[in-house]
């Protein structure tokens, strides 16, 4: 009887799974039409004496998505006040809904590759799995090998699109 060899265990492929970027934490909206006059205008010394007093305990360890969901004129100072009030205890934020938020996130989070491990290197980006994995998370990760490693592939290692080669 024939020896059955998995050729693709054998093979000298990296996977990444973006999926393991993925943000972690608990994501909340801060609106600030809810610190507005009748949620329309900004008084400043209302606004800020309403920061002074609002519990920012509740936003500890979360990632805030920082908007104005009214048709108000807010000053941009307004977002930097509360980005200043939010430093201390959120894990991140920024300004934009929580769509993009997870973005920015995803993003950062594969900033943090330490690409100089896939130095010549075969690698796979990983095409399937229980998380959907926004496009530009594709784009960022190539962008990031594509510098250092052999090849880059996507896909499962049974079954690559090939997408990038080093010539020799």
């Amino acid at each position: 009887m024939e020896e059955i060899v998995n050729k693709v265990a054998q093979s000298a492929l990296t996977t990444i799974d973006l999926a393991d970027y993925f943000p972690k934490g608990e994501t909340v909206v801060f609106d600030i039409k809810d610190h507005l006059f009748m949620e329309l205008i900004l008084k400043e010394k209302d606004f800020r004496a309403g920061l002074q007093v609002l519990d920012w305990e509740k936003y500890r360890g979360k990632n805030v998505a920082i908007v104005c969901t009214a048709d108000a004129i807010v000053p941009l100072w307004a977002y930097m006040l509360v980005a200043a009030c939010l430093e201390p205890v959120a894990a991140y934020y920024a300004f934009g809904d929580e769509g993009f938020l997870h973005h920015t996130l995803f993003l950062k989070n594969i900033g943090t590759l330490n690409v100089e491990q896939f130095r010549d290197q075969r690698v796979v980006i990983k095409g399937c799995g229980d998380k959907t994995i926004p496009e530009s998370a594709y784009v960022e990760v190539t962008r990031l090998l594509r510098p250092v490693v052999k090849s880059i592939m996507y896909g499962e290692p049974c079954s690559t699109v090939p997408v990038y080669k080093k010539k020799s």
